[in-house]
């Protein structure tokens, strides 16, 4: 007999419909899995035979042969368990074929429970742009599932209460939703009245979250880089639910979204420590390609503090994504696409030691571990900065002050404006960041005053097209928070003041 259901595979953040294939015939007995698994997959022959058993179901005693087509792609995870399990049960006459077409995903234990799996977000996304009836998810899946706009979502506990489902002694109405997610609360962050001092680093902060802006920040230990680089997730907008939508798939894929949780409800903050592998960094691993760093912080921050500690060739995977918002991961068997839209914030100490043009404690490195040091960072990653700001030891003054500072609700009510601004102004965009082409040059008009500026700091630091094309960003980004259409040779000047900051002195 045969038995016919249908589930999915994950590639990057993306589904692809899987059918499984069930025939049970007479012969010696056997149960073979065919089609590309991988030995996840080929592992859940104990998994369902076990699970079959002790839901109360005979396992068919003859050859079972389980079907995952098409044959070409690699199947892996343990999502095909629940499908090829029902694929048997209609194939042995157990429980009738769906009536309608269903996706059926999820993990057996050996009871017959049925566990949460990754990837559910898109799996469902799939079924509802193909027009199937219904998913059927574990329990613990529902609130992801439920996400989706018109999907009809049938969550299970059990292979028993699946069984059920397919014989009509359960109700086939589906889950009802959870309600519709709104703005959220502020993420949990630093505050900016935490931070003492540093004006001109809150400044370009303030910038960095206005626009999406990368930026670099370089002083000695102690001097409140990382503070300051925790303070910015506090700063930014809430995310929009297609924005989360993005996220939670990219989470999902990753298995890091918590049990029962739905939308990822704030932008990610992303702080990899130093010693990250390149596949950390970009994606890897066994299989298909699963999300590095640089994704998991789409649409949000990555945080690489003491940059100039982290691999090089780390740091040279950045300056692609950087650019295209995405990155390729390519492979013998497969290439993945995954989505990179981050801005990057980066600290680190201007020298080894940590105190180069520190007045109060002098430097003891060498020239050669200045320059060595400095070497991990190349011109080409540092030309896709934005900003580059110092920050400086603290005064005896500034660090005993305990006058009031601005909070970060005051910051993030500027920058909510500016966004504001810029989505009503500037269509198709999210930030200032994804300005380039014809839109960059018809929302970055410059007036006689501020061109002729920008004319002359072409020449005099030797800024490329890339730097030119940053600057005229960062600029647009100041006069939006001044609340300016036109770009002022002052907005032009202040751009430029980030950018001649990383002239990093060397003497």
């Amino acid at each position: 007999m045969f038995g016919r259901l249908t589930s999915g595979a994950i590639l990057g953040v993306e589904a692809q419909r899987i059918d499984i294939e069930c025939d049970v015939s007479g012969g010696l007995p056997c149960f073979q899995i065919v089609g590309l698994p991988d030995k996840e997959v080929s592992e859940s022959r104990e998994r369902i035979r076990s699970a079959l058993r002790n839901a109360g179901y005979s396992f068919p005693a003859g050859r079972i042969t389980a079907n995952l087509a098409p044959a070409d792609v690699r199947k892996h995870g343990v999502g095909f368990d629940l499908p090829i399990a029902l694929a048997i049960l209609i194939a042995s006459g157990q429980i009738p074929a769906p009536k309608d077409l269903l996706l059926v995903v999820g993990e057996l234990a050996l009871d017959g429970a049925v566990r949460p799996v990754a990837g559910v977000l898109p799996l469902t996304l799939q079924a509802v742009a193909e027009g199937m009836a219904g998913a059927v998810v574990p329990i613990d899946n529902l609130a992801e599932a439920a996400l989706v706009p018109n999907a009809a979502v049938f969550p299970v506990a059990s292979l028993a209460d699946a069984a059920a489902l397919f014989r009509g002694e359960r109700s086939m109405s589906p889950a009802p939703p959870p309600p519709r997610w709104g703005p959220t609360s502020v993420p949990p962050a630093r505050d900016l009245s935490e931070v003492r001092g540093q004006c001109t680093a809150k400044r370009a902060l303030e910038i960095a979250a206005a626009g999406g802006h990368n930026l670099l920040m370089v002083g000695p230990p102690g001097a409140g880089k990382t503070l300051l680089a925790r303070c910015l997730p506090g700063l930014l907008p809430p995310l929009s639910f297609d924005e989360a939508l993005e996220v939670t798939k990219i989470y999902s894929v990753a298995g890091l979204l918590a049990r029962g949780e739905s939308l990822v409800e704030h932008r990610p903050f992303r702080a990899p420590h130093h010693t990250i592998s390149y596949a950390g960094m970009v994606g890897g691993g066994h299989g298909t390609p699963g999300p590095g760093e640089i994704t998991l912080a789409h649409r949000g921050v990555l945080f690489l503090d003491e940059v100039s500690e982290f691999d090089r060739r780390v740091l040279e995977t950045l300056r692609q994504p950087l650019e295209d918002r995405s990155i390729l991961i390519a492979r013998a068997e497969v290439s993945i696409r995954y989505p990179a839209a981050f801005t990057l914030v980066a600290a680190m100490n201007p020298c080894p030691c940590g105190h180069l043009g520190d007045e109060l404690q002098p430097c003891t490195c060498t020239l050669h571990d200045i320059r060595r040091y400095r070497q991990h960072l190349s011109g080409p990653l540092l030309d896709r900065v934005d900003l580059f700001v110092e920050v400086p030891r603290l005064a005896v003054g500034e660090l005993l002050d305990t006058a009031f500072a601005e909070p970060s609700a005051a910051a993030r009510a500027r920058v909510g404006r500016a966004r504001q601004t810029q989505w009503a102004t500037r269509p198709g965009i999210l930030s200032n960041a994804d300005l380039e082409g014809a839109s960059l040059r018809e929302h970055c008009r410059l007036d006689p005053e501020a061109a002729q500026l920008l004319r002359r700091a072409i020449a005099r630091f030797a800024l490329s097209g890339r730097g030119h094309a940053r600057v005229l960003r960062v600029a647009r980004t100041i006069a939006d928070l001044a609340g300016d259409e036109s770009i002022r040779a002052a907005h032009v000047a202040e751009a430029l003041q980030y950018r001649a900051a990383g002239r990093v002195r060397e003497e």
